[in-house]
């Protein structure tokens, strides 16, 4: 991705410098002339384009992390290019041109040039028509760009906030969930319906479906699918999409629930559950945290723009409880050591013997027959075999009794925990889900109960809280490399002033095409703290150079930075939209997560690229009055003595070696 975004970038600066060069080729100057006069003109400029946009980079390398994580090569990769575009710009593109560039009057253009460049005419003049008046009523201009500031803070807050989008990997992963104290074959029947599903979808090529006790999953009544999707150019249909058309088949199958979900690209923390965001309930009283965790979970599934809502919570599987009579058990010479092996030898797994063949080996596992054991009455019906050999009824030693229990309980922390996950329904932001959450778990559970977020919605949080900082910090990083290189505190905020229009600009690209702002979308704005400003800089270096060597008026000088750069301008922001614009139309694998970066670019600068070609140069005029004004009153604030008639110089003495130096010396 920095990469194919380097390739709009890195080509600014050389754009500049021959544009500059080319300029002075025009007023009749030879080729070596107009690239050594030209070199030197633009220098300083690409050095505080390039410097300050690789600047906006250095807070996302040093950043910790998920984010860190993801974007340090990006920080890193297209850093260094603009580095490096920077001293090619300012060495290699001066020779070139002086090489390669031929006088006016020995080129021969055709017709295409000479249609373009009365193009570029046209809009020249109708820029130089509309600039006058944008400079002559600056309160309007200033009052609009007021309006955008405000709305541009309004969105950030509006718009809906998300982390990584779905990506469409061609997978399908999903957990499946039947009765508690459903028995393998009866489970292994719901699965394999299931599955059946699943393999009459056309766009599904293979599938892998497993149900029962599997690693460190102990429960029976829990199973899982893979399903492996054909290639994204053979099918209609997303992933997502794939999904909800699943959703109602599956669920007509009675005694079975299944989670199906698009696997994250990647995952963080958190325990594997049924569906792909966690929300974990804690409290050292079990009691109160198993009666109130169905009731929140209950309520949760009223949420409209939440799926999948389930929990971990297992509690009422049916159980056998045997309590052994001690005192009659060891009358009749049994043991509970025999009466546990009796009860293992016909419903565990208890392996008698070995079964040699010429080609394999096989276990003979003991066990009751397949009748007797789904019933638990057959329990009364076992013997065992007593100290002195008679076989003794387990009813006459035992008594069974029926009741419900836990699947497994489940701890965090070293306190039990219950997690309720849940899925997102099409449309709805991860922002949106976590705050209507937190809100029905504040209005529902007591405050002994702690709670939290795990996984992809813990680094969520805790990411929407960095985010903003990291664009402050980008900003303040740009506003000191700008103010060092121009040695003022004034021409920095001028530069700085398409910021709130790319944001506005990119902010309303996102809400536009359906877009979170997500973690891609975020840093594209970073981004466009660095490009945007790049106009800026053009504008007010060029308006520095000749209020200082030609005396012109802050009003005059900018009118003709604006003038004379306007074909630059347009050429770096037309070069990185195009740069941009293959990952906005989001086209290969993986699309999903690039494109609200690049959307948020291509929106951000075609929106600032228009306005700030009038907001620039009146806040350049603006700054420029204040500026004097406070230069002024400096003046007028410090004391000048008057001058006096320097008194005759005394008789040098010598100074002694050790005398000190004091500042009236000076």
């Amino acid at each position: 991705m920095a990469l194919t975004l380097s390739v709009g970038f890195v080509v600014d600066d050389a754009i500049v410098m021959l544009e500059n060069i080319h300029r002075h080729i025009e007023r009749g100057e030879t080729p070596l002339e107009a690239a050594l006069r030209g070199s030197k003109e633009i220098g300083f400029t690409i050095l505080s384009m390039t410097i300050s946009l690789a600047a906006v980079f250095i807070p996302i390398l040093f950043m910790g992390g998920v984010i860190g994580r993801l974007f340090r090569e990006f920080a890193v990769t297209i850093g260094v290019s603009i580095l490096v575009s920077g001293f090619v710009s300012l060495s290699l593109t001066p020779m070139l041109c002086s090489r390669f560039l031929k006088p006016e009057r020995e080129k021969k253009h055709s017709r295409l040039y000479e249609w373009s460049e009365r193009g570029f005419d046209v809009m020249v003049g109708f820029y130089a028509r509309t600039l006058g008046p944008a400079l002559r009523h600056p309160g309007i201009v200033l009052a609009g760009s007021a309006l955008v500031l405000v709305a541009t803070g309004w969105l950030f807050v509006a718009i809906p906030k998300g982390f990584l989008p779905t990506e469409d990997q061609g997978l399908i992963f999903g957990f499946t969930e039947g009765a508690q104290g459903i028995g393998f074959p009866a489970m292994k029947e719901k699965q394999q319906q299931v599955a059946a599903i699943l393999r009459s979808d056309p766009d599904v090529a293979n599938l892998l479906s497993s149900c029962g006790p599997r690693g460190n999953v102990s429960v029976g009544n829990s199973g899982i699918v893979l399903a492996q999707l054909t290639p994204r150019s053979e099918r209609k249909r997303s992933a997502d999409q794939i999904i909800q058309d699943l959703r109602p088949k599956i669920a007509k199958i009675p005694g079975i629930r299944a989670f199906l979900q698009v696997p994250p690209p990647i995952r963080l923390g958190g325990s594997l559950t049924k569906s792909q965001y966690q929300y974990t309930l804690q409290d050292s009283d079990t009691a109160e945290l198993y009666r109130i965790a169905p009731i929140l979970e209950q309520k949760m599934r009223g949420v409209p723009g939440l799926q999948d809502v389930t929990s971990d919570l297992q509690n009422q599987n049916p159980q056998v409880a045997i309590d052994i009579n001690r005192d009659r058990a060891a009358a009749l010479g049994v043991s509970s050591q025999q009466i546990e092996d009796a009860l293992y030898t016909a419903y565990g797994t208890r392996q008698i013997s070995t079964i040699y063949a010429p080609n394999n080996e096989y276990q003979v596992i003991m066990e009751l027959a397949p009748e007797f054991q789904g019933s638990a009455a057959a329990i009364s019906m076992l013997y065992v075999r007593s100290s002195s050999g008679q076989l003794v009824p387990l009813s006459s030693l035992a008594s069974i009794r029926q009741n419900t229990g836990p699947l497994a309980v489940v701890h965090q922390g070293q306190l039990p925990a219950v997690s309720i996950s849940f899925n997102l329904k099409p449309g709805v932001s991860l922002g949106e889900a976590v705050a209507a959450v937190d809100k029905l778990a504040r209005q529902t559970l007591p405050a002994t109960v702690q709670t939290s977020f795990q996984g992809t919605v813990q680094a969520f949080q805790s990411s929407v809280q960095g985010l903003g900082l990291l664009l402050i910090v980008a900003i303040v990083v740009i506003y000191m490399v700008l103010g060092i290189l121009y040695e003022s505190f004034i021409h920095p905020i001028t530069i700085l002033t398409a910021l709130p229009f790319a944001g506005f600009g990119a902010l309303v690209t996102l809400m536009v095409f359906g877009l979170d702002l997500s973690i891609y979308g975020f840093v594209g704005i970073i981004m466009l703290v660095g490009l945007v400003k790049k106009n800026g800089i053009m504008m007010v270096d060029f308006a520095i150079e000749a209020q200082k060597n030609e005396s012109m008026s802050a009003s005059k000088a900018i009118y003709e930075a604006c003038l004379v750069r306007f074909r630059p301008i347009m050429m770096t922001t037309m070069a990185a939209l195009m740069g941009t614009i293959p990952i906005a139309l989001g086209a290969g694998a993986g699309a999903e997560s690039r494109r609200p970066l690049g959307l948020a670019v291509v929106g951000g600068l075609l929106f600032s690229q228009t306005l700030t070609l009038y907001v620039t140069p009146v806040f350049y005029i603006v700054m420029d009055g204040l500026q004097k004004r406070l230069g002024r009153r400096r003046g007028r604030g410090e004391k000048v003595e008057p001058p006096t008639r320097p008194a005759p110089a005394p008789e040098q003495e010598p100074v002694p070696a050790a005398a000190t130096l004091r500042m009236s010396d000076v």
